[in-house]
């Protein structure tokens, strides 16, 4: 294994952690609750009246981007799948989101920060599977 060094970026990359982990932060003292994005989202859509700290929350996920460009340019963006791919990937996604009870963030980012066995758990499913994933899409397919 090497690292592709003309593209290794330290400083983008905790910075950008240290932002996310901020905002997760931020985000649990503000409300008491944890930044996991589905928990959000879902809530978003269940209710018929959203909570404010939930649609702030997402508006500046989608802000995010575009504040981004008035610092540095954005990283380049290749499609190597179609939108019937893409579209199967959601969905998949979505039904593990359900099966473990949250997702990347509130798990990875927020769970494990607070010691809890069962983010721990569920992230070690997650790169577990991206790792089989990658493995039979790259070398057996």
């Amino acid at each position: 294994m090497s690292i592709d060094l003309p593209n290794f970026t330290p400083w983008a990359s905790l910075v950008g952690g240290a932002l996310i982990g901020a905002g997760a932060a931020l985000y649990l003292l503000g409300s008491g609750r944890i930044a996991g994005i589905s928990g959000i989202v879902a809530g978003l859509l269940k209710w018929a009246r959203p909570e404010a700290q939930r649609l702030v929350f997402l508006v500046g996920l989608l802000l995010a981007p575009w504040l981004w460009q008035l610092f540095a340019p954005l990283p380049a963006f290749s499609e190597v799948a179609g939108a019937p791919m893409l579209i199967a990937a959601g969905l998949v996604v979505g039904i593990g989101v359900r099966l473990g009870n949250g997702c990347t963030s509130g798990h990875g980012v927020c769970g494990i920060a607070r010691g809890s066995k069962r983010s721990i758990a569920n992230v070690i499913v997650f790169i577990g599977t991206g790792l089989v994933t990658v493995a039979v899409l790259r070398h057996l397919l």
